[in-house]
Formats: C-alpha cells, sequence, structure tokens
C-alpha cells in the first residue's frame, strides 16, 4: 500500500464544468440554461442547436468527465490519497447547487474546486466563482451550514497539463505523409473571447492588449513548439489562432479565426497544418465541431492536409497534475511553503483570485477569491 498523503485541511474535491445535453430533447433547455437572461428566442436556440443534433443531441463533454473522475479516483487511490471527489456542472445535471447540497449532506467543510478550463478568463474562472457563490446562496437560504470552498490555482502550464499535449502534436506530425511533414505548420486553437473581456482577464497589473488569456496561450504554444522541436529537430512555424465565435458582429473579438488561418496559410505556401486545440481540456463540442467538422472541411476544400492532435482528456498524467495541486493548495493551506510546479515563462499562477481579477460587466458575487462573501 502507498504511504498515506494528506490533503488537510480539505475533505474533499468538486469537479467543476460546463456540461452539455445527453439526449435529443437535451438540447434546447441545455441551451436555455447557457444563454438565460439574454432573451434568445427558442426557434434560434433551434437553430444554434444543430451542431448538437448532429452528433445525435449528445454533447461528449459529460461522458468525458465521467472518465476524469475515473482516472482521479484511481489515481488518488494508487499514491494513497483520501479524498472524494464529487461532479458538478454550471448548466446542466448533475447541477453544481445540487451537488453542493450533497457535499454538506455528506459532511465536507472544506472543499478545493477543480474547474475544467486552465486559463484566466471571465468565462473560465470568474464565472464559474459567481456559479459558486449563487449555489452557495441557495444553501444558505435552505438554512443549511456553508463549506469553505477554495479553488485550484490556473495548471495552463503544468507539466502534467502540458505533456500530454506535446505527445499530441508529435503524433499528429507523424501521422502526416512524410513529404509535408517537415514543413507543417502549427496552429494552437483556443476559445475566441471579446476583446474587451481578453483585454481585462487575469489580475489586473495583467490587464492590457489581451491580458493573462492571450499571453497564457501564448506561452502554452511556445512551450509546446519548443518541445517538438527539441525531440524532432523541426523548427516548425506556429501561430495561435481562435475558434467558437458567437457573439454579435459588431463586437470585436480575438482573431485569426482557424477557418481564415487555414486559408492564409494555403495561399502562403504551406503544404500542411496541425490544429491543436491547447485551450481545452477535453474533446468537447467545440473541438468536434469547429476543428473536426468545420476547420477540417475548409481544409479539404483547400487540398490541404490537417491533422488535430488531441487533448489532454483524461490522461493519467493530468489526474497525476490534479494530485499535485491539490497537495501543493493544501500544503499552503496548512503554513507550509509548498514549490508550486509550472514550465514557462509566467510562472504559476496565483492561488487565490484578487478583486479586479477577470472582472464581469455587471459585477455579482463571487466565491473563492480574495473579494468572496463567503470567506
Amino acid at each position: 500500500m502507498p504511504d498515506a498523503l494528506d490533503a488537510t485541511p480539505y475533505d474533499a474535491l468538486l469537479l467543476l464544468s460546463f456540461g452539455g445535453p445527453e439526449g435529443p430533447d437535451d438540447v434546447v433547455p441545455f441551451l436555455e440554461n447557457v444563454t438565460r437572461g439574454r432573451g434568445i428566442p427558442k426557434e434560434r436556440l433551434k437553430e444554434v442547436g444543430q451542431h448538437y443534433f448532429l452528433f445525435g443531441g449528445v454533447s461528449p463533454i459529460n461522458d468525458q468527465n465521467r472518465a476524469l473522475l475515473d482516472a482521479l479516483r484511481k489515481d488518488f487511490a494508487d499514491h494513497g490519497l483520501d479524498l472524494p471527489v464529487y461532479w458538478g456542472n454550471r448548466n446542466w445535471a448533475p447541477y453544481l447547487t445540487d451537488t453542493l447540497r450533497e457535499m454538506v449532506a455528506d459532511g465536507r467543510r472544506r472543499i478545493l474546486v477543480l474547474a475544467t478550463s486552465a486559463y484566466a478568463s471571465y468565462s473560465g474562472c470568474r464565472q464559474y466563482r459567481e456559479n459558486l457563490a449563487d449555489s452557495l446562496a441557495a444553501l444558505e437560504a435552505e438554512g443549511l451550514d456553508l463549506p469553505k470552498v477554495d479553488k485550484l490555482r490556473h495548471y495552463f502550464n503544468h507539466p502534467g497539463f502540458l505533456e500530454p499535449m506535446i505527445d499530441g502534436v508529435l503524433d499528429s506530425l507523424a501521422d502526416l505523409p512524410e513529404d509535408v511533414r517537415d514543413g507543417a505548420h502549427l496552429a494552437f486553437s483556443t476559445h475566441s473571447i471579446p476583446t474587451a473581456s481578453a483585454d481585462s482577464s487575469g489580475p489586473v497589473e495583467h490587464h492590457g492588449d489581451g491580458g493573462a488569456y492571450v499571453a497564457q496561450h501564448l506561452d502554452v504554444a511556445r512551450l509546446i513548439a519548443d518541445a517538438v522541436r527539441e525531440r524532432t529537430g523541426v523548427d516548425h512555424p506556429w501561430q495561435l489562432v481562435y475558434q467558437s465565435r458567437s457573439g454579435a458582429p459588431h463586437i470585436p473579438w480575438l482573431e485569426p479565426d482557424i477557418c481564415d488561418h487555414l486559408e492564409e496559410r494555403q495561399a502562403a505556401g504551406v503544404p500542411a497544418v496541425v490544429m491543436a486545440p491547447i485551450g481545452f481540456v477535453s474533446d468537447h463540442m467545440e473541438v468536434l465541431y469547429d476543428l473536426d467538422t468545420e476547420a477540417t472541411a475548409k481544409a479539404g476544400e483547400l487540398g490541404l492536409p490537417v491533422r488535430r492532435s488531441a487533448t489532454v482528456g483524461a490522461d493519467p498524467r493530468f489526474a497525476a497534475a490534479i494530485r499535485e495541486l491539490v497537495l501543493e493548495r493544501a500544503a499552503a493551506e496548512s503554513g507550509q511553503q509548498p514549490t508550486p510546479c509550472a514550465l514557462g515563462a509566467l510562472g504559476a499562477s496565483h492561488d487565490l483570485c484578487p478583486v479586479g481579477c477577470c472582472p464581469a460587466r455587471a459585477p455579482r458575487p463571487a466565491a473563492a477569491g480574495a473579494d468572496s462573501p463567503y470567506a
């Protein structure tokens, strides 16, 4: 048996994710949850839902979260970490509030939260913290004793997140025809967000052109490209690109779009492209539709060979990274001074989101930060 690892003061880990429909009848209600308060007509939601209907109305994200839960539980057990793992979603069952209610009933008093987003941004961090605050407020209204909730730091530059992506790019390059392999371009893709949101991402001192969101993705792309060069001896050109834009056309969003980028690379004479979705933890709908379907079809029109590299998913190295992050945070909360594990130029992210970090357009309470009403 492995020696027992100690996560004190924490007594549970909560996997917090976006959620997704699990059948055709779920698609519109799910999208109503996602867009609540925006006044979008049901007919428009049915149009948007066509991406899901192409895949039988099922988002892959829930099964991928189940696989990650299994990987985390196995890793914890294999390494002697006695820490139960729960799962709650923002927009579909199991809903976050229901899961927190279950955790309270189970006697959990100090909860660590793992969000399925590795980077700083409003939608990838603060909005999850707002969801936590909403759920805690609901439990408080029910008269329940509230647990203390903390969120794990951003893990974009942890080796256990990076190494699976490096291997994915190497595998994709190896899968290309030999005559185009060495000239292949690397397109590192992430979710586009409004430029105003990007500029205000991260702590206040990091606000500016692209903010922490762009800086963190660029650092990851650079780390992966450098690792590929070191392991293959080939220096592949690369660029950070964006996908999955969903906003009003008059609002500026991060560019270039992946499909526009493929056209530009083909016109420039690039012989092949590897699309690496570094902004996504797993192969959910944005990856399956925007890259595997739409961008791959565009590449086919252009006669441009493309491959799409794997996301991290439930890779054992990622599960091990989460264990390390849990123990790192537990040690810090216990008054120790652990050495954070992080690669690249940016170093380890903050444990506690400071005031002004990734602000919303309309301020709302957010848990697990310096401005939390639930300290």
